[in-house]
């Protein structure tokens, strides 16, 4: 989720791509029309620090605590939203792009994109521990708990740096020969799933051998960023953000079965399971809800909820959503909740 990415703009192009039995026109340009979301207001927290861009967000469910990378204040704001309050800010993360809070090993890691750096923090404390080494520019980040390792995304650099989650030591890297964006761990088929938005791609990696055993082409993708996975249903999201188009991949077959215009330039992605709804944050403030029944996604709703609301999560428990902002309707940084609207 780099902030010097900037919106393409193009003459919308029809591509027809031959998808298992049937074909979908995906369309090039214009994003999803604005429609009501099915979300309700439920409360505004005022943030620390200045109006500058936040990026991830990560929450332990739990135990309530959420972790925000404020990316221009060089900071994760840690907000317990049961209790809904500011619990600390951990500082001097230079340029937090990416966080993940595993709460089995009790840690935070962010990627601090201004060192070129992974950095684990304890969660009870907001104590930095250690900090690893990246490549170039690390953005997203994902956690194999099998072997207790943290994987990030280096976006400039190509590449995927391999740490132990104990000790931030180098265990490897992959290089994807092109511009990445975010990477999510697959438990059932214990692959890592990249993507490759130099390459309108997405990289399955064996996380043993760190070998990529698979291309997946994404046709009608322009700059694959966003990434979300259904592990049950054996389906993954992939939001390109140059034509703001979410397409789902069928993870047993790796076909593209169905494409969703979403709001322009979409961003974070955040997945309620039990619920089967899928959240997109788009860097033009839109937000997309879209709703899985027969594996296939349908638009719920898609609004524009406030400038800067590229980020969402998604407690899987009472089924709310946060959207940290840079400037709420008093002009200052906010975290925004939201609930479900019950038809």
């Amino acid at each position: 989720m780099a902030s010097r990415r900037t919106v393409l703009t193009c003459a919308a192009v029809v591509l027809a791509a031959a998808v298992g039995v049937g074909v979908y026109a995906l369309t090039r340009g214009p994003s999803a029309p604005s429609s009501p979301l099915p979300l309700r207001a439920v409360r505004k927290l005022p943030l620390p620090g200045d109006n500058s861009r936040f990026d991830y967000a990560s929450l332990d469910a739990r135990r309530g605590l959420l972790f925000v990378a404020h990316l221009g204040a060089s900071e994760i704001v840690e907000i317990d939203v049961h209790a809904n309050k500011v619990v600390r800010t951990i500082p001097n993360v230079s340029q937090v792009h990416g966080v993940l809070v595993v709460p089995a090993l009790n840690r935070v890691y962010a990627t601090a994109t201004g060192a070129n750096q992974v950095v684990a923090v304890n969660e009870d404390t907001g104590e930095v521990i250690n900090h690893g080494e990246t490549g170039a520019y690390p953005d997203g980040i994902a956690y194999d708990p099998r072997r207790n390792t943290v994987w990030t995304t280096n976006e400039t650099g190509g590449t995927e740096t391999v740490v132990d989650a104990a000790t931030a030591a180098a265990r490897g890297s992959v290089d994807l020969g092109g511009e990445v964006g975010n990477v999510a761990y697959d438990p059932t088929m214990d692959r890592m799933l990249v993507d490759v938005q130099g390459r309108n791609d997405l990289a399955v990696i064996d996380p043993a051998s760190l070998a990529v055993t698979k291309r997946v082409p994404l046709p009608g993708c322009d700059h694959d960023h966003g990434l979300a996975l259904d592990t049950a249903a054996r389906l993954a999201f992939v939001a390109c953000d140059g034509n703001a188009t979410l397409l789902t991949v069928d993870m047993s077959t790796w076909q593209v079965t169905g494409a969703d215009l979403v709001g322009a330039d979409p961003d974070v992605l955040a997945y309620d399971a039990s619920e089967h709804r899928l959240y997109v944050a788009c860097e033009s403030g839109t937000v997309s809800v879209l709703d899985l029944h027969d594996r296939r996604l349908t638009v719920a709703g898609s609004d524009h909820l406030a400038d800067g609301a590229h980020v969402v999560a998604v407690d899987p428990g009472t089924h709310h959503s946060y959207y940290p902002v840079p400037a709420g309707s008093d002009g200052r940084p906010a975290l925004l909740e939201r609930e479900p609207v019950t038809p």
